[in-house]
């Protein structure tokens, strides 16, 4: 392949990242769904981490939301802000920490009406111990942390 050829070809390559990039919404995602396809609703009403159906769906922010019906579907097409996670879904220690990285769903914590995720359970037993305290670091620090590309 000449030189040429091989310029064409990464010019191409990092077109097409910088575009899926672009396609990605403000929301923690995989496989094109936030939260990991889970109910971001159902953390608030059934306590647990439940996944959604694609049946379901509603975009918002740029994210493509699932819910597990379409109750929960309308309950947060009428308040997204009530059911949306904080810090865009990504984990709520390293934010207070100043990064982004990835969430579990069943590393989960509703405090004060809003829904928190961490890394995984451990982190967010950890996180637990300062809810308060890390909660306003996070709020101070997701600005510059929702820039950041993902760590994980």
């Amino acid at each position: 392949m000449n030189i040429a050829a091989k310029r064409t070809c990464w010019a191409l390559c990092a077109l097409l990242m910088s575009a899926q990039a672009a396609l990605a919404g403000e929301f923690f995602e995989t496989d094109g769904l936030a939260l990991r396809g889970y109910d971001p609703v159902a953390y608030f009403e059934a306590n647990e981490p439940t996944k959604g159906n694609s049946a379901h769906a509603f975009e918002y922010k740029g994210s493509t939301f699932v819910f597990a019906s379409a109750q929960n579907r309308d309950k947060f097409a009428a308040q997204p802000e009530k059911y949306a996670p904080q810090y865009g879904g990504y984990c709520a220690l390293g934010t207070a920490n100043g990064y982004k990285v990835s969430t579990q769903p069943d590393a989960f914590k509703v405090v004060g009406g809003k829904l928190y995720l961490n890394y995984d359970r451990k982190v967010r037993d950890l996180w637990s111990k300062d809810e308060p305290g890390y909660i306003a670091r996070a709020d101070a620090n997701w600005p510059d942390v929702s820039k950041q590309k993902r760590r994980d």
